[in-house]
């Protein structure tokens, strides 16, 4: 079975190319989401971030959020040591869904594929470039958020340009070119 990792900046279209690769039948795994789930069911993720900030963390209603938001947004070093908790559950739970798949070609989409390792997971790497104004745009309407918002998260990624670099295949989501060919193209090189 082919990996693929689907990496892009915030509002790039990462979850178009991965519902349009769906469409061809490429099976995707949205790290965000699954990372989210996990963060709340994993008895190793708890266990870890209880360790870590105290058992305020989790409260009968699951994740404390709003506190962990604090912790990591306020401490560059908290974000580090939760990120090395969760992103190994969610490497070795992405492993565990690919054994599950049937398809020849499966993928994950991920924000931070390099910044997270989820790269070395994969065989191919795509990353789904947008122009910086478009992809601000794109975010702001989608998480209805002020723009300076968006430029923090923007600023808290790896640059574009670092990804480009990194990755195997760009697929170009500026609006101009048309996705379907440019997805067939990177399909067929597979």
């Amino acid at each position: 079975m082919i990996k693929i990792g689907i990496t892009g900046g915030i509002g790039s279209g990462k979850s178009v190319i991965a519902t349009l690769l769906n469409l061809y039948g490429v099976p995707v795994y949205v790290a965000d989401t699954e990372s989210k789930i996990l963060t709340e069911t994993s008895p190793v993720i708890r266990k870890k971030l209880i360790a870590l900030f105290g058992n305020s963390i989790y409260t009968e209603n699951g994740l404390n959020k709003k506190l962990l938001a604090s912790y990591i947004f306020n401490t560059p070093e908290y974000l580090q040591q939760v990120n090395a908790i969760i992103h190994p559950e969610v490497n070795r739970h992405f492993s565990e869904w690919t054994k599950a798949q049937t398809a020849n070609v499966c993928a994950i989409e991920s924000a931070i594929l390099f910044e997270s390792g989820f790269n070395k997971a994969v065989d191919r790497s795509l990353m789904v470039y947008a122009p910086l104004e478009l992809r601000i745009e794109r975010a702001v309407s989608r998480d209805n958020v002020l723009k300076e918002e968006i430029v923090r998260r923007i600023e808290n990624q790896f640059p574009d340009e670092t990804k480009r670099d990194q990755s195997d295949y760009v697929i170009y989501n500026d609006d101009k070119q048309a996705l379907l060919p440019q997805i067939e193209k990177f399909l067929a090189s597979l």
